[in-house]
């Protein structure tokens, strides 16, 4: 009865340590936040947003410098308005510029931005005016192959 009672037991750890490793590459991959990260939060009125994904990268040069929290659309003007939390320790400038890019041929789209000169700082709650919407990719396809080009 000892034996078994081992056994069980030895089960017993092994499937907690596994249900623990699988919930944390669940979140790992999934890039989910348990804790919301200490930054704030701006906001980019664009003219178009396809492809764009809440949880996306927001970017400076290539490094991750936070991420998309909401995707709106304004109602007064009807345009897209991308919500995103930037890490605290990145000051951005009020002229600031944002695009929204592809990372590779047919990747996932991210949030580029490109830091102004100015010396006066975004805040909480700040609205990015300076915009660029994402190459429509399948748009211009559909140009080429049906004569629009």
């Amino acid at each position: 009865m000892k034996i078994n009672a081992k056994r069980n037991i030895t089960v017993g750890i092994f499937v907690v340590l596994g249900l623990i490793c699988t919930a944390y590459m669940t979140i790992k991959l999934g890039k989910l936040e348990i804790f919301e990260g200490s930054g704030y939060t701006i906001s980019a009125r664009f003219a178009t947003v396809n492809g764009l994904r809440v949880g996306a990268s927001v970017e400076i040069g290539g490094v991750r410098v936070g991420r998309v929290t909401a995707i709106n659309l304004d109602h007064r003007n009807y345009l897209p308005v991308v919500d995103m939390r930037i890490d605290k320790e990145i000051e951005l400038s009020d002229d600031t510029m944002a695009g929204i890019k592809t990372s590779g041929l047919i990747g996932d789209k991210f949030v580029d931005l490109v830091p102004g000169g100015s010396p006066d700082l975004l805040g909480e709650g700040s609205l990015i005016t300076d915009t660029a919407s994402g190459l429509d990719l399948e748009s211009l396809i559909s140009k080429f192959l049906f004569g629009g080009i």
